[in-house]
């Protein structure tokens, strides 16, 4: 078992001592290229995106809604790392299979009353472990009360995206 908890014990310490410590801001910028895929970048790492075929893309890269489903599977692997080593419960491997319900017509304004978001994920999180069911489902309750990624799915979170028009002169558009 990795160990995980002096980090989490110091670190919750810290933020007791300190709350405004804890305040982290996480930042991305992308650029579409050509078609539908786009290279995000954020700290020192770079990605692309696209979209399938038949939707329209060069499917060279996962989509944005496949990136989803992969912020969630990590995050749940993450949390249940560092929850198991904080709770001292025995865990030897995590892995995660999640899949994403999307209706279409939602993306593409078929249907002004079809969401464009995934209409439901569901999932199953396989631990390696010795550990009793009953600590297990401790476990499994501490992650879902504090998986970040997890909390941005099931709770509104407050988004506002603005428009900056960036002119471009008659000569440069031809």
């Amino acid at each position: 078992m990795s160990d995980f908890k002096k980090l989490f014990d110091d670190t919750q310490a810290a933020f007791r001592e300190q709350p405004e410590a804890a305040a982290a801001t996480f930042s991305v910028e992308s650029r579409l290229n050509s078609g539908f895929n786009t290279t995000v970048k954020t700290r020192q790492f770079s990605f692309d995106a696209d979209e399938p075929e038949g939707l329209g893309g060069t499917d060279k890269a996962p989509n944005p809604v496949e990136y989803l489903l992969a912020a969630l599977s990590t995050c749940q692997e993450i949390t249940y790392r560092l929850y198991a080593d904080a709770m001292r419960i025995p865990v030897d491997g995590i892995s995660v299979k999640l899949e994403g319900d999307l209706d279409l017509r939602g993306f593409l304004g078929v249907d002004d009353s079809v969401r464009p978001g995934y209409l439901s994920i569901t999932g199953t999180v396989t631990l390696e472990s010795s550990a009793s069911e009953q600590d297990l489902a401790r476990l499994k309750k501490a992650v879902d009360a504090h998986c970040p990624v997890l909390d941005g799915l099931r709770n509104p979170t407050p988004v506002e995206l603005t428009i900056n028009h960036a002119e471009i002169s008659a000569a440069a558009a031809e």
